[in-house]
């Protein structure tokens, strides 16, 4: 039972992942900005 529920959980995840970015290039550029906050963050806390 508890294998059903984490796949479960596991597809609800993805899918919301998936929907968030809806193609390769989408998925690219999110992780892009999420790449330019973190420098962001590292410059503000030398």
């Amino acid at each position: 039972m508890k294998r059903i529920m984490y796949a479960v959980l596991a597809g609800l995840m993805l899918s919301g992942t998936l929907a968030a970015c809806n193609t390769m290039e989408g998925l690219g550029e999110d992780i892009q900005r999420g790449g330019q906050k973190l420098e962001e963050q590292a410059r503000e806390n030398k």
